[in-house]
């Protein structure tokens, strides 16, 4: 299958050179799609040097900073128009690991393949490795309220260590995707999950990273809290009115 791997950048310069370095090696076949925003760093003119001495290492330039959704749904539409069979997300810090990809793809090659497969910390197998004890209390924390809220089984639904089949993702309204930062991860298990679709999770180590800053914020967590919770209260009315008109049949 052909493979294209999304990372998304914004004053990555330090590490991208790393993660792609990494990836090329463990993964040679997969052709590299590297979203740009207008990083101030350089990141994008590092990357189009670096893509002018590698056919299967690409660069897509954004105006500014739009957000980690809108950039991978850049990078699917980039992907899609051009055949790719599969598609995968994966950050430039280096706390996806590239060497875990394989497995991930061999997942989503299997004769059974699911519509995605999730590089999840929080299956077993999964773990985080120099994370503090606050963030992985967050991440369980949000990662049980997604299940408790839409009624789905994955354990790391904000996980953006990910392969998509392109049909899975054709078969999506990527234009309505509105949201941003780790919630958008959430957003597109939901609209997989609720097109039919299946996902399957695979354990990864997630590393903190060691170069730069986390894109986390208070921001961030608020729209992944105030979006699931719309999103769970609007499915739990759907499922009560669907009850009540089974009863009223009967």
């Amino acid at each position: 299958m052909s493979t294209l791997v999304i990372i998304p950048t914004y004053d990555e310069r330090e590490s991208l050179p790393v993660t792609v370095e990494r990836l090329r090696s463990a993964v040679p076949d997969a052709d590299v799609l590297v979203v740009d925003d207008g990083s101030p760093d350089g990141t994008g003119r590092w990357a189009e040097r670096a893509a002018a001495h590698d056919e299967r290492l690409h660069v897509l330039h954004r105006s500014g900073k739009g957000g980690l959704g809108a950039a991978y749904v850049a990078g699917f539409g980039w992907g899609l128009e051009r055949g790719y069979d599969v598609l995968c997300e994966m950050d430039a810090d280096g706390s996806h690991r590239p060497e875990e990809l394989e497995r991930l793809l061999e997942r989503a090659a299997a004769a059974d393949a699911p519509s995605l497969v999730i590089g999840s910390r929080w299956v077993p197998g999964g773990r985080v490795v120099n994370w503090p004890w606050h963030r992985e209390l967050l991440s369980r924390g949000g990662n049980t309220y997604v299940r408790i809220m839409l009624g789905i089984a994955v354990r790391d639904a904000t996980g953006g260590y990910r392969a998509f089949r392109a049909d899975t993702l054709r078969a999506l309204d990527l234009a309505a995707v509105e949201s941003h930062g780790y919630c958008f991860q959430v957003d597109m298990t939901w609209r997989v999950l609720r097109g039919g679709g299946s996902v399957a999770e695979v354990p990864i180590t997630f590393v903190e990273r060691t170069a730069g800053e986390s894109k986390m914020s208070r921001a961030i967590v608020v729209e992944a809290l105030t979006k699931v919770t719309r999103w769970g209260l609007r499915h739990r009315g759907e499922q009560l009115r669907g009850l009540l008109r089974r009863a009223d049949r009967g």
